[in-house]
């Protein structure tokens, strides 16, 4: 734990402490901001990976900065600086009843500080206030992440057709871990999130509440798995989601994909969910307009800002 920042605001002191690892009652703390925050903005703040990493014990290249005024936590950011290539990468929130005090700002430049002024910062959902801050910082828009959806309610798809010798079964904790962690970083060696998973990653999500094997399809070439389709549901929001769809690279170019695609949302259909949502990069068109001529439409979007490099 490092103090890295502190000042005076309305006669209270505000400071930022970074952490590697936090307590439990930090840990609650945090998840109680981004929970109230949800409910403000209509959206998390922080990614799926980054609250996963709020638990656990200490991650290599993750940190993470709690900001309070007066003792009481009204802002959290998290900084993972995991990637051989890429600048580190942040997540921040401020506490909507604290907003408007530079609070944010103050956040930011601790990132800033604390990644050598080599930084990548999300903004979920866009919003204007995120820009601004970012215009702030002087980082500047370089990715565009977008959330898709359409309407499952009266879905008919036919039986999906695989590519000659393909078979389809669903994943086995523990059995298929390593195998699909190997197809997975090769279908995503170009995603720095994606790819880069590892045993802990997915040993995190099987432990969530919303895993079920039983959504998570896997393609196979004899012995071989050439593709996989992990669906999620939300259950709260009656979402279903295109968790992850890969590919291996020896097996693109068949029509693998579109199988697969279908073989999920027939799946999310029959659970009586009222919507199927994914997310792609808008920069990737070609899967923007395949899931486009399925009836998808954007829902909402990221946006990635960074320094300039």
């Amino acid at each position: 734990m490092t103090s890295d920042d502190s000042d005076r605001q309305a006669g209270h002191s505000r400071s930022i402490e970074t952490y590697a690892v936090l307590g439990p009652e930090q840990t609650e703390a945090v998840l109680a901001l981004l929970a109230e925050a949800a409910r403000s903005d209509g959206q998390q703040a922080v990614s799926e990976q980054g609250r996963l990493q709020l638990r656990g014990g200490e991650r290599e290249g993750v940190s993470h900065l709690l900001l309070t005024v007066g003792g009481e936590l009204v802002g959290y950011a998290q900084l993972e600086d995991t990637d051989p290539v890429e600048a580190p990468a942040a997540e921040l929130v401020v506490h909507p009843a604290y907003r408007g005090h530079g609070h944010g700002r103050a956040l930011g430049s601790a990132l800033l500080a604390a990644s050598g002024k080599r930084l990548r910062v999300w903004a979920h959902g866009g919003h204007s206030a995120a820009r601004h801050l970012a215009q702030v910082l002087g980082l500047t828009l370089f990715r565009e992440l977008r959330q898709m959806r359409r309407p499952l309610a009266g879905l008919v798809l036919p039986e999906p057709t695989l590519p000659d010798g393909v078979t389809v079964r669903t994943f086995v904790p523990g059995r298929d871990d390593a195998a699909w962690l190997a197809v997975n970083a090769a279908a995503f060696a170009h995603h720095p999130e994606q790819g880069s998973l590892t045993q802990r990653d997915l040993d995190d999500r099987k432990a969530e509440p919303w895993f079920d094997p039983a959504g998570f399809f896997l393609a196979f070439r004899g012995d071989e798995l050439v593709g996989f389709h992990w669906t999620k549901v939300h259950a709260q929001e009656q979402l279903g989601e295109i968790y992850v769809l890969g590919v291996a690279p020896a097996a693109q170019g068949i029509g693998l994909g579109k199988a697969l695609t279908a073989v999920g949302l027939r799946y999310l259909a029959a659970q009586a969910l009222p919507t199927a949502m994914l997310y792609v990069d808008a920069d990737n068109t070609a899967a923007v307009a395949v899931y486009e001529g399925m009836g998808f439409t954007t829902h909402e979007t990221d946006l990635m800002y960074r320094t300039e490099t």
